[in-house]
């Protein structure tokens, strides 16, 4: 992001958007039967609005580390891909049954459970598809395999998904607090962590010596992002959230609110917030890298209302 260093934090996420939107939007149009149902089921879950942190993430660690953004287009197409597809499952009537994602009718009430289905599944092999075979010219094989290693590793039984079935087993059931964390280092965490670490990955040997300092900080905004979600879902509004407001109530599932109380929920989220920005004052440091875009995040996850 070295040729935005100047912009306002918000030009900054506008910048990203525009740039992932323009890689997926590159990337559908070479599909096979890219006037479907099909594909336009997949660009309506990947292209409708979002925060887009995973692919900031990639870029701000990547700027970090001096890599040229071509490198970067290519994970953090990919990360938003999952994303995208863990979205319009997590959605579906036999998970959590929401007609409301990001402001509109969520992709099954627009295109029906079967195209929801199959958009989902499409986005996540095209995750793999965009990894393993498009241009990052400064990248080795061997990171570039690390990669793939990583995504997979944080989409599957390992990461997003198990922590999902967990999740759901834990609805209208009483769960102690450290099984709380564990659903949310898989469910949420995982994912952060990937586009962190494959972003890191970019980088070589530079970007791989500083990985236990990065799954510090991914791990603290990983559980923040959630922690601040939970708390947003008993005192948000649904026109801001983007998504109906007390829907985790709804379901019965167990929260920080639910578990701790809404005050020491607001503390858990101070103290990791804390957490992430000694992270990277230590990478600041210890290495001498420039960790500003990466702060101005931690503040905008802590203070988001949606």
């Amino acid at each position: 992001m070295s040729e935005i260093v100047t912009l306002s934090f918000a030009d900054q996420r506008q910048w990203v958007q525009n740039r992932v939107n323009k890689t997926l939007l590159n990337q559908f149009q070479r599909l096979p039967f890219n006037q479907s149902q099909l594909v336009a089921a997949m660009k309506y879950g990947a292209l409708l609005g979002g925060k887009r942190l995973r692919p900031f993430l990639v870029y701000a660690i990547g700027d970090m580390l001096n890599v040229a953004v071509e490198n970067l287009d290519v994970p953090a197409a990919a990360v938003e891909c999952i994303h995208a597809f863990s979205l319009i499952h997590d959605d579906l009537p036999a998970m959590d049954n929401d007609n409301l994602r990001r402001g509109q009718p969520t992709c099954h009430i627009s295109f029906g459970e079967a195209h929801a289905i199959l958009a989902g599944d499409a986005l996540q092999t095209l995750a793999f598809d965009i990894l393993s075979r498009s241009a990052m010219p400064d990248v080795s094989d061997t990171y570039r395999l690390a990669m793939i290693a990583e995504l997979a590793t944080a989409t599957g039984a390992a990461g997003m998904c198990g922590g999902q079935a967990l999740d759901m087993e834990s609805e209208g059931q009483q769960i102690d607090f450290t099984t709380l964390e564990t659903i949310h280092h898989h469910k949420t965490g995982a994912l952060i962590r990937a586009a962190i670490r494959m972003s890191a990955l970019t980088a070589g040997n530079q970007g791989n010596k500083l990985l236990p300092l990065l799954d510090n900080y991914a791990n603290a905004i990983g559980l923040l992002f959630q922690v601040h979600d939970d708390i947003l879902d008993v005192t948000g509004d649904t026109d801001i959230l983007g998504k109906n407001q007390g829907s985790d109530k709804k379901h019965k599932k167990s929260t920080y609110p639910s578990l701790i109380g809404l005050e020491q929920a607001q503390k858990k989220a101070n103290n990791l917030y804390e957490q992430a920005l000694d992270t990277l004052y230590m990478l600041e440091q210890q290495y001498g890298l420039n960790t500003e875009t990466l702060q101005n995040l931690t503040h905008f996850i802590i203070e988001r209302k949606s």
